[in-house]
């Protein structure tokens, strides 16, 4: 594919192969670190740190070998997410989403997508919840609809919004799985939107999630997908969690970057009571080795089930599913895991937590947000223990 419009004046210093763009990722997590006030204040990523991974190769991650792209797996893009959230939980977080754009390219026609997606390093952003409705019309549909957590909005090139689909007035169903809903995707442009500015929050202050909308909106037809008809093959396509799969990177990297930030932190602390310093007190050093205990087992259980589930999918010779479901309880666990971790760390490091120069603060902040997400949600459990024992999944990430 040829790599076209404004990327091209340095598309070829950008790592385009895993190894390189791992590594490449690596090296920038102290500038992450040193930018993560200003990320917070800005409530948006500032354009340096937006450059920074557009040339660290994090928004053409998952683009297809066959347009010239990395195509990086599960396993790598988690590993990737993993090592930038060490840095920054927020621009983890929009690399996350932005990413996307090599995988919802597989779910268009191979003109189409690349018509949409010119170039290799396009960030992708949008709610997929289907939130909208999209009237059919000769050549398309005319959309409307409001939608929410639009993360890294305020810098991404395509932007994507779910939609229930309408004929004549009333619901349609699914042509290809023959639902009583028929659920798709539209592509189109940030500018065609209302983009409102509602991100105050607690944590992932950074991540510029904003509201957007719009009102009769004409999408053509072929502007839009179906995560039930991947156009491209392959384990990256064939079922709609693999949006979701990497996610566990962002709180395994937060964990880690906490416990390494408190184990820095106590060389040089004593006790003011006992007179003890910290590095030789037993209940410091019991709440580190449970903290890295509970880290190493999350994050085994993230990549165990990755793998197997990868290499399922290549096999094709066991349901799907049950792959998709474990993946699913090592997600949740993760996100609950690192939460757990950042919330005894800031409790172990006492009044010194508290401030905002902290980045405990911070992490702390970043952890119960992001655990809003319904992947961390105790909804997962009840979901997955029913497909477990037999019963018939009623979530299309399952």
């Amino acid at each position: 594919m040829e790599n076209m419009g404004l990327m091209s004046n340095y598309n070829e210093v950008i790592p385009n192969n895993a190894e390189d763009i791992i590594n490449k990722a690596k090296s920038i997590v102290p500038i992450l670190k040193e930018n993560s006030e200003k990320i917070e204040n800005n409530r948006r990523l500032t354009q340096n740190i937006i450059d920074l991974l557009r040339n660290t190769g994090v928004f053409r991650a998952a683009m297809p070998k066959e347009w010239g792209g990395p195509e990086l797996t599960s396993i790598q893009q988690t590993q990737l997410i993993e090592i930038l959230a060490t840095g920054d939980v927020s621009a983890a977080w929009c690399s996350m989403i932005g990413m996307d754009s090599g995988i919802y390219s597989g779910f268009l026609p191979p003109d189409i997508a690349r018509s949409l997606y010119p170039h290799l390093d396009m960030a992708n952003s949008g709610w997929i919840h289907p939130q909208g409705r999209a009237e059919r019309v000769d050549g398309g549909y005319v959309v409307s609809g409001n939608w929410r957590f639009g993360s890294g909005i305020t810098h991404c090139d395509v932007l994507i919004c779910g939609v229930l689909v309408y004929c004549n007035g009333a619901l349609e169903k699914d042509p290809i799985t023959g639902e009583e809903q028929h659920w798709r995707i539209m592509v189109a442009k940030p500018e065609q939107f209302n983009i409102i500015d509602t991100w105050h929050t607690t944590g992932l202050a950074g991540s510029g999630s904003l509201d957007y909308s719009v009102e009769k909106l004409f999408v053509p037809e072929k502007h839009s997908f179906s995560f039930s008809q991947p156009y491209r093959l392959g384990p990256l396509y064939n079922s709609p969690d693999t949006i979701l799969r990497k996610m566990a990177g962002i709180p395994l990297g937060m964990a880690r970057s906490c416990l390494d930030y408190v184990r820095d932190q106590v060389q040089n602390r004593v006790d003011r009571e006992t007179n003890t310093p910290w590095i030789t007190d037993f209940r410091i050093q019991a709440a580190i080795a449970r903290a890295e205990m509970e880290l190493a087992a999350a994050r085994a259980s993230v990549y165990t089930s990755l793998e197997k589930q990868w290499q399922n999918i290549l096999e094709g010779d066991e349901p799907a599913s049950d792959y998709r479901v474990v993946t699913a309880l090592a997600r949740y666990n993760a996100f609950q895991t690192a939460r757990n971790i950042v919330q005894s760390m800031y409790n172990l490091l006492g009044g010194s937590s508290v401030y905002r120069k902290s980045p405990l603060d911070r992490w702390l902040r970043d952890a119960q947000t992001m655990c809003q997400h319904a992947v961390a949600q105790d909804a997962i459990l009840q979901l997955a223990g029913n497909v477990l024992v037999g019963g018939k999944s009623t979530n299309i990430f399952f």
